[in-house]
């Protein structure tokens, strides 16, 4: 009888889980079309970050760039990846 009751417990809210996933993007979705949702703002001005891939490009280490800048290695590679046609 117990189990019967706990399963039927989990039935119930894993449907309400559902639920509120379903309304959460439907209010995304909204947010969206409304231009709440327009991500985060880059931590670099266009003129920084191209002076960023030119020193890139005269060899300057990554780490050195990321330390001048305050950004992590990872989002000067991420800078560098978007500078470069591919």
């Amino acid at each position: 009888m117990v189990n019967l009751m706990l399963s039927v417990m989990g039935a119930f809210a894993e449907f309400e889980r559902a639920l509120i996933r379903e309304r959460q993007r439907e209010g995304i979705a909204v947010a969206k079309q409304r231009g709440a949702y327009k991500g985060r703002k880059k931590t670099l001005t266009p003129e920084r970050a191209a002076e960023l891939v030119q020193r890139a490009g005269f060899g300057v280490p990554k780490v050195i760039l990321a330390g001048d800048y305050g950004i992590s290695r990872e989002t000067v590679y991420q800078y560098l990846r978007q500078a470069s046609p591919e």
